[in-house]
């Protein structure tokens, strides 16, 4: 049976960092996959977006909505 983290491996997006850094002390990082953009936060997959602006604007809203 495949445990919890084994799946999160194989869920998590795959890509070229193309932008990383600290909001409010949150790590995050943009990801470059082909065409789309991957957000992560903190180490948690938020979402994938058309351009990397896109994914920017919704980390900096989701960190401006948690904290």
């Amino acid at each position: 049976m495949k445990t919890f983290t084994q799946l999160r491996e194989k869920k998590q997006a795959t890509g070229k960092v193309v932008d990383s850094g600290k909001i409010k002390r949150v790590k995050y990082e943009v990801l470059q996959d082909g065409s789309k953009y991957h957000a992560i936060i903190d180490g948690d997959y938020l979402d994938k977006f058309r351009s990397k602006n896109d994914a920017k604007k919704a980390i900096q809203l989701a960190i401006k909505e948690l904290t």
